[in-house]
């Protein structure tokens, strides 16, 4: 599989050089080469999914922009194929990656005149930047859907790994159920991997087993999940593409979808001019990397209404979804009365709320 995977990064970095993604030829020189570098494939209907339909969208934007597209790149072998695209004449590389940080500091630290922009990192250099959506926040709203559509009172969570932020959209998912119904529990499983789909669907079977009805996911691609729940006659709420609903004709309640074309264009259109800087981003609704994906049809007008009452609410900044006394399943109060954790905390979470069944770590 390794090798099949380089073979594909190799043709996708040497073929995409003189075509854009739609496949016509450029006229004339890009106004700006970007190199895209994805750990898994770009029709996933999740996480890679989101990025190249953003750089679909940045080229419909930006008549003239050459994207370099690189799919199943590896921590391992991301400073090659970035060095590559930027001999191939990228200025600006999007490592889409959660292991790619580091391999693209290194790589920014030689290309002082290439940006960089990291989707969920921290590190900030002169020419190195990071973005990301407000998705522990925002996932309260996909809990308010997911407590109104549940009939019994058990709802499940996906997880790939038990890191803070995944715990963070967890609790904030069982958090805004509660909102709505406070009889409802959580059920979460973790698949201990982002793209094993074995696992995954073994995982929303045992959920279902278990009499949840209505599965959420934090994963790379959503389709083992969403295909598994969707032959039980179950519910979905779909997470990272908007493009996840064709799986769940029947079943499908709504998602929460990652919209970066609107950003990149943006923060493209400054390297174009020479004034792109780099920062440290973080937004939702209201800013536009966030977005509800349209409702199924099995989903009854109430729910509907209510879910973009809440979620205008959100926009507004009327709702703080992990506002104290906030307590975990041992009954320990761990967000004091008054308290509020904001979005500068999303990646502390080590402990799940009171009525999660299942384990932080």
């Amino acid at each position: 599989m390794r090798k099949r995977a380089c073979v594909i990064i190799t043709i996708l970095v040497t073929l995409t050089m003189s075509v854009l993604i739609s496949g016509v030829a450029l006229a004339q020189d890009p106004v700006l080469t970007v190199g895209l570098l994805l750990p898994g494939p770009k029709n996933d209907a999740g996480y890679n999914q989101s990025f190249y339909d953003a750089a679909l969208e940045v080229q419909e934007n930006i008549p003239g922009v050459r994207f370099i597209v690189a799919e199943y790149v590896t921590d391992a072998e991301a400073e090659n194929v970035m060095e590559t695209m930027i001999r191939q004449g990228a200025k600006l590389i999007l490592p889409c990656g959660f292991a790619l940080q580091y391999p693209a500091v290194a790589v920014a630290a030689r290309h002082p005149d290439v940006a960089f922009m990291h989707p969920g990192g921290w590190e900030i250099r002169h020419n190195f930047g990071t973005f990301f959506g407000t998705t522990q926040l925002h996932y309260y709203i996909m809990g308010v859907a997911a407590g109104l559509m549940t009939e019994t009172n058990k709802i499940g969570f996906v997880a790939g790994m038990p890191l803070g932020f995944t715990l963070g959209n967890v609790n904030g998912f069982h958090l805004g159920a509660r909102s709505v119904n406070p009889d409802v529990t959580t059920h979460l499983m973790y698949t201990f991997s982002w793209g094993d789909t074995t696992k995954e669907a073994a995982a929303a079977q045992a959920l279902l087993d278990q009499g949840c009805d209505v599965i959420s996911m934090h994963l790379d691609s959503p389709i083992a999940v969403i295909q598994t729940v969707e032959a039980a006659g179950a519910y979905t709420i779909g997470f990272m593409s908007l493009g996840a609903q064709k799986y769940a004709p029947e079943g499908w309640v709504t998602g929460l979808g990652l919209t970066w074309g609107d950003y990149w264009t943006k923060n493209v259109q400054a390297v174009i001019d020479g004034t792109w800087e780099p920062s440290f981003t973080r937004g939702g609704l209201a800013e536009g990397l966030l977005e509800i994906a349209p409702f199924g049809d099995a989903v009854p007008e109430e729910v509907r209404e209510a879910v973009l009452a809440v979620a205008d609410d959100f926009k507004a900044g009327l709702i703080d979804p992990f506002k104290g006394p906030i307590r975990d399943q041992k009954g320990v109060v761990r967000i004091a009365e008054g308290e509020i954790w904001g979005n500068e905390k999303m990646g502390d979470f080590d402990w799940l709320v009171e009525g999660i069944v299942g384990e932080p770590q």
